[in-house]
């Protein structure tokens, strides 16, 4: 087959999961079989080129310099890109065109793609609720980021009273006049599916398949295991638990801050957070408050910055247990992925897809969402039954996700051989 993978970033740009996902299932379907993958950028240098399209990280990665946007509806309204894709699409003749998002290349490359190539299958991968909700796809509130079980014209007009109802309704019809066009979906976790289908995606047209997520470098991940904690018989040391990611409220760093003030003030917990991540692309309020929150934090937080996915296997067997807080419905967080390739146990918030992705005594353990008192609790008590850990813990690594890749390769195969 000849695919080609369309995404709103590239690793090489972002580090978020959706492009690191498409671009690993572009990798490894590339094995067998001949693919492409188009990612996007924003940077204004990009556009000095003048051309739409260019090819910084080789002949078969293309990267979009994208032109205006329009966030509300999701079009793209840059008057290069209809022919210049539709260009690209002819060149390379694909039989499956894969998108991994429609932000920045716009839902219109949809249909663009059907009419350019009419035989062709598309499969769109859906990554969070952006169709059903416009406060960043998260389906929290935008005052008290409580969350939000269904979207609707007059919910999300609540939220955004700048924007009617009318205008609401017309934006379901807009994006879902090109959901049209796509032949199946895919969602990374029941729960997503569940929304969308409810939303108004046929059942018949939804697969639930994990990202790919392909192993990390084996310059890090061979580094030897650090033991559970206090599981040595030599002398007990702290519990570390560790964040990995994106820093932000709605990843629920705030829950890590409150519970470890908790803690800190607790004599017979030994426990240290660990924090590796970057802040630097949120809002400016939030940075603020981070560093705040930094500066007045005791002893028991350490804040080690940002890292590359390199370094993420090295640095994840620092900790005995990885913490996954956010107070939003969570789709299917990479980082539990790359937890469990290290056989790191984790702890989450028991919403979304991450309750689906970690089983309680088997994976890790979870929390009621924002709940930092909780959280305390499930350290504290790992902290005093470190065996628990120990069972669970290093030595019982998942496969990297050529499972989810022989699986969406079904899919193309399947939808290509019933194709007319």
């Amino acid at each position: 087959m000849r695919i080609l993978f369309v995404s709103h970033s590239h690793p090489g740009l972002t580090k978020g999961g959706a492009e690191m996902a498409a671009h690993d299932l572009y990798t490894e379907m590339g094995k067998t079989h001949e693919t492409w993958f188009l990612g996007c950028t924003r940077d204004p240098n990009a556009m000095r080129t003048g051309a739409p399209f260019s090819q910084p990280f080789g002949e078969r990665e293309y990267i979009y310099a994208c032109g205006e946007f329009d966030w509300f509806h999701f079009a793209n309204r840059d008057p290069r890109f209809p022919a210049a894709f539709r260009a690209l699409l002819q060149d390379l003749r694909p039989d499956v065109v894969h998108f991994h998002h429609y932000l920045n290349i716009g839902v219109e490359a949809l249909l663009i793609a059907r009419d350019t190539l009419p035989e062709a299958r598309i499969i769109l991968t859906l990554h969070e609720y952006l169709a059903l909700c416009n406060h960043h796809g998260q389906l929290v509130t935008t005052e008290h980021y409580t969350l939000c079980s269904q979207a609707s014209p007059r919910r999300c007009n609540r939220c955004f009273p700048d924007q009617s109802t009318s205008d609401f309704t017309l934006r379901e019809m807009y994006i879902k006049r090109f959901f049209d066009v796509v032949d199946h979906f895919v969602s990374p976790s029941a729960f997503l599916a569940e929304r969308y289908c409810q939303w108004g995606i046929a059942r018949a047209k939804m697969s639930v398949i994990e990202n790919p997520c392909l192993p990390m470098s084996t310059g890090t991940a061979s580094v030897a295991p650090r033991a559970p904690a206090g599981t040595t018989g030599i002398e007990p040391r702290a519990l570390r638990a560790g964040f990995f990611g994106q820093i932000s409220r709605l990843k629920g760093i705030n829950v890590v801050f409150d519970a470890a003030r908790i803690l800190d003030q607790s004599s017979d917990a030994d426990i240290v957070f660990e924090i590796h991540g970057d802040y630097s692309g949120q809002p400016k309020a939030f940075q603020d408050d981070f560093i705040s929150r930094l500066a007045t934090a005791g002893t028991n937080v350490r804040y080690r910055g940002p890292y590359d996915r390199e370094q993420l296997a090295r640095l994840m067997q620092t900790v005995d247990v990885a913490l996954v807080p956010s107070i939003w419905w969570e789709n299917s967080p990479l980082v539990i992925q790359e937890a469990r390739q290290q056989g790191l146990p984790v702890i989450c918030s028991d919403i979304g897809g991450m309750k689906e992705k970690v089983r309680p005594e088997i994976d890790g353990w979870h929390f009621p969402a924002g709940d930092a008192v909780s959280l305390a609790g499930v350290l504290k008590d790992l902290s005093a039954r470190r065996e628990k850990l120990h069972a669970i813990g290093r030595g019982k690594r998942h496969p990297s996700g050529n499972r989810a890749t022989r699986d969406l390769l079904g899919l193309h195969e399947q939808l290509m051989s019933s194709r007319t």
